[in-house]
């Protein structure tokens, strides 16, 4: 079988001979925007939804995108920093959301049936927590890749778009020191609630942040996956490359999957020229993320549930964008004038 992810070192993604990346098709984009302009409405008219149609053409080569198999990859992890009493929830409860997103029980469940989207949750060694990051690295560079591959491998090379979420207690503080390491600030600024602290919790989990990245602020890049990171965190990374290698445009969730891929942006920011990110998450860390990156978050619904919920929700969104995109009638075939 062809490895997913061919590479032998975190460092090799940093680096453009390394990993040749397929780039945005200019001429499918400029033919969808010709044909947004022939369409029976006033330019621009439809806003986002053109801009998201014509961004669908460039990153699938054709002029009239589809969406005729969209997949959802939900990835699980455990974290050692729970041991710092991070969250009210104990660690069995990620085992027990995948057996009920696996019983079809859960929020994303139901968002992919709606949306129609072919959902697969990867548990990712939920017996093996991380290291705790405040103490040590979270994985070794060896075990990081080994979390990118598996992310890699669950990717379907002939879907049509991905969808990304997670699941694992304790990851909002792994995704607020992501985000800390990455793009600075004080910690408080990537802090929330994450699973229902309260104040005093979330102080706590600052403080908590503050301290592993400290820790490890020698790591750049890739190196602040390994070192702050978890397995779901890797597994999202190394989806995110494969989707780009097979051409697959990448529908991100929210606060922990976009910070989840900041060390892809710290490393190479071309890595997430294919990435929507689904919604603006609750979590007041995420908009100086997704500003950070230069994204808009496609929908603002106050949600912060992870597990791909909102880009589930935004898939539907991606699907009106084509509908009009494709099934639309130009001017010249309706018989009217355009002035």
């Amino acid at each position: 079988m062809t490895d997913p992810l061919p590479l032998a070192a975190l460092a090799a993604l940093a680096d453009a001979t390394t990993l040749d990346l397929p780039s945005y098709d200019d001429a499918a984009a400029e033919a969808a925007s010709a044909r947004q302009m022939e369409l029976t409405k006033p330019p621009g008219s439809l806003g986002r939804l053109e801009d998201l149609a014509v961004f669908l053409a460039g990153w699938q080569g054709r002029a009239r995108p589809e969406i005729g198999k969209a997949q959802a990859l939900v990835f699980a992890g455990n974290h050692g920093v729970c041991a710092q009493g991070v969250n009210p929830f104990p660690q069995e409860v990620t085992a027990q959301m995948v057996a009920n997103f696996e019983h079809g029980g859960a929020a994303i469940n139901q968002l992919c049936a709606l949306n129609g989207a072919a959902l697969s949750v990867v548990a990712l060694n939920l017996d093996r927590p991380t290291e705790d990051v405040t103490q040590a690295p979270a994985m070794t560079e060896a075990e990081t890749l080994d979390a990118m591959r598996r992310g890699g491998a669950a990717v379907d090379p002939t879907a049509d778009v991905l969808i990304l979420g997670e699941m694992g207690i304790g990851n909002s503080t792994i995704a607020a020191a992501l985000a800390h390491a990455v793009f600075g600030g004080a910690a408080r600024d990537w802090v929330g609630r994450g699973t229902g602290s309260d104040t005093p919790a979330i102080a706590h989990k600052a403080e908590v942040v503050a301290r592993a990245v400290a820790l490890h602020e020698r790591a750049k890049g890739l190196q602040i996956l390994a070192a702050l990171g978890g397995r779901e965190q890797a597994a999202i990374c190394g989806a995110v490359i494969a989707a780009r290698l097979a051409r697959i445009p990448v529908l991100l969730d929210g606060f922990i999957c976009t910070a989840a891929v900041a060390p892809l942006h710290a490393a190479r920011p071309a890595l997430l020229d294919h990435c929507l990110i689904g919604h603006a998450s609750a979590e007041p860390g995420h908009r100086g993320m997704t500003e950070a990156m230069g994204k808009r978050p496609i929908l603002d619904l106050g949600m912060a549930l992870g597990e791909g919920s909102g880009a589930a929700l935004a898939l539907g969104v991606l699907r009106g964008a084509l509908a009009c995109h494709n099934g639309m009638a130009t001017f010249a075939e309706a018989g009217v004038s355009d002035g």
